[in-house]
Formats: structure tokens, C-alpha cells, sequence
């Protein structure tokens, strides 16, 4: 069954719903999350996704994450998102940022979150997730930099920015 996708306009608003494979086809603007997940020193969870992902299959990501369903909000979006991917649940997550990314390939309203600290397993959902491992911050910003390096694109433009931030604040801290 195809899920049923919130549609939303540019202003970032939602403003109706279509299926999923129409929405890929069409390449309809929607919503999608992020979340990154770091644990307790600091280390991003990098994972590569499977060969048949319908959007950048077989490339690496520094956050879960996916479409906002018909009727939900990007909070729970992104709870249901992360808890699906990687298995992480029952942890607050935290608003980092918003945009849009568009290419030739989705077209999107982004929501990201964080969840810091996370010292519990990490399950893999296996048809989304091929491998994943944790990564210091500071590798993880330099690959960034590296052309080469299959990083989804949305990533790269919407996470990218925060990732480096954090690698430059004199004030962040691990649990």
C-alpha cells in the first residue's frame, strides 16, 4: 500500500497530500525530516542506505529521516522516522533547523532534530539501512568537504551547515 504524503507549498505550509509514488514521479514539493543522532562523546551516527532506496540509493547519510505522512506533524514525522531507521525512541528531540532542498530528484520543506546523548543500541530498519557505525565530528565535517565522499546531497546542503557549526562551537559538550 502506498503511503499517503503531505504535500506542502512554498511558503512551507502544508497543503494537501498525495501518494508516494506520485509524489516521487511528479516530484511534488512535501515535507521530510532529519534527525541527527550523537552519543555521549559527541559522535554522529553515519549509516549507508540500501541500493533500493527510490531517492539517493546506496549513498552515505549523517541523519534519519523521510517523508511527513497525510496528517502528521514534523515532530511526530520525525519520532516515527528515527524510531523506524535506527531503532532510537523514547528520547526528546530537539529542533535544529529549517529549509528547503530542491534538485532534480525531491523537493522538500526540511525539518530537522537532534538527539544528543544516545547511548542506547541502534537498530537498523534492513531495507533502509545497509551499514552504519559512529563517526567523530570533526571527520565527519571534513568529509563533507570531500566531493568524492557519497553523501546524499540534501544532507550535505541542509545538515551539512549545523554539522559545522557544532564542530566550531567552543562551547559544545558531551555527555
Amino acid at each position: 500500500m502506498d503511503e499517503i504524503v503531505a504535500l506542502y507549498d512554498t511558503d512551507g505550509l502544508p497543503c494537501g497530500s498525495a501518494p508516494r509514488a506520485l509524489v516521487r514521479r511528479d516530484n511534488l514539493h512535501h515535507a521530510a525530516t532529519a534527525v541527527v543522532v550523537l552519543d555521549p562523546d559527541g559522535r554522529v551516527y553515519v549509516h549507508r542506505r540500501t541500493t533500493t532506496k527510490d531517492v539517493y540509493p546506496g549513498m552515505y547519510d549523517v541523519c534519519a529521516g523521510g517523508v511527513l505522512l497525510a496528517d502528521e506533524g514534523p515532530y511526530e514525522g520525525a519520532v516515527r522516522e528515527v524510531a523506524e531507521e535506527l531503532g532510537v525512541s523514547g528520547v526528546p528531540l530537539v529542533p535544529i533547523f529549517t529549509g528547503a532542498y530542491e534538485d532534480a530528484h525531491t523537493s522538500y520543506e526540511a525539518f530537522g532534530y537532534l538527539v544528543e546523548g544516545w547511548s542506547g543500541e541502534v537498530r537498523w530498519q534492513p531495507e533502509e539501512v545497509a551499514w552504519g557505525g559512529w563517526m567523530a565530528l570533526e571527520e565527519v565535517v571534513a568529509r563533507l568537504d570531500d566531493p568524492d565522499w557519497p553523501l546524499v546531497p540534501d544532507s550535505r546542503a541542509l545538515v551539512g551547515p549545523w554539522l559545522r557549526a557544532r564542530a566550531q562551537s567552543p562551547g559544545r559538550h558531551t555527555f
